[in-house]
């Protein structure tokens, strides 16, 4: 299996992840890098996707600035949705032209990966027809089961290298979520493995399992690279294409 170099960003602006993921696809076009996985948690922000809705955003600005949150703008698929803290982020750059061209077989790979790892906790976790994402069977405020949003997914691909990625959450805190219509569902609303489960979970336990299973997905060897040889390599690339 080829290798992909997976690098822990720990918390990190979404601009500054976004920059950093531009700068990986354009050497990862180019062959410098082989491909990468970046794993995160952002700060508080919310983000809409190229098909979103400004309407789904419930929450005038000067409240998001009040709350200490974050708007963005980008150019993944999908509508809108939140990251925050005690959400794992996953974004793998990946040339799809050595793995295989089909950007639907590559979403419901990314959603496999998320739904094997909230097998390891014992929880079913399912797709349903029309959405993206991975979907959990829950009792509403009502009493009532129905389906609540446990990952969510957005993407962006340009030349088949993959951009953009997946939001799984671990224990984030689901008050955020009143703060838009996620992903422009307005009947359904997210969850969290802490809620399903009702204790903690750790990041440092959830990250490696959703690691180890997009792995076995996509067939690549995950190695470990710390973001400094990353950065290095980058740098190396980039003044590389400069001189030429």
């Amino acid at each position: 299996m080829q290798e992909c170099w997976t690098v822990d960003l720990g918390l990190i602006g979404y601009g500054a992840a976004w920059e950093l993921q531009r700068r990986v696809v354009a050497a990862r076009k180019q062959a410098i890098v082989p491909d990468v996985l970046l794993v995160c948690e952002h700060p508080h922000v919310i983000t809409l996707g190229r098909s979103g809705k400004r309407e789904h955003l419930l929450a005038p600005d000067h409240l998001l600035e009040q709350m200490g949150v974050e708007f963005h703008a980008t150019n993944r698929g999908g509508d809108i949705t939140y990251h925050g803290p005690g959400q794992l982020v996953a974004y793998p750059i990946l040339n799809l032209a050595q793995i295989r061209r089909d950007v639907v077989w590559y979403v419901r790979k990314l959603e496999e990966a998320m739904i094997r790892a909230t097998a390891e906790y014992g929880i079913e976790a399912k797709r349903c027809e029309g959405r993206t994402g991975i979907w959990v069977d829950a009792a509403g405020p009502d009493g009532a089961w129905t389906e609540e949003k446990l990952g969510a997914i957005g993407v962006h691909i340009s030349r088949w290298v993959t951009s953009h990625g997946l939001a799984y959450n671990v224990s984030t805190d689901l008050r955020y979520f009143d703060l838009i219509v996620p992903c422009g569902i307005s009947e359904k609303r997210a969850t969290s493995l802490e809620r399903l489960l009702g204790r903690s979970v750790e990041m440092a336990d959830a990250a490696p399992r959703l690691v180890r299973h997009l792995g076995d997905c996509f067939r690549r060897e995950m190695r470990v690279a710390q973001v400094e040889a990353l950065q290095s390599a980058l740098a190396a690339a980039e003044t590389a294409t400069a001189v030429a």
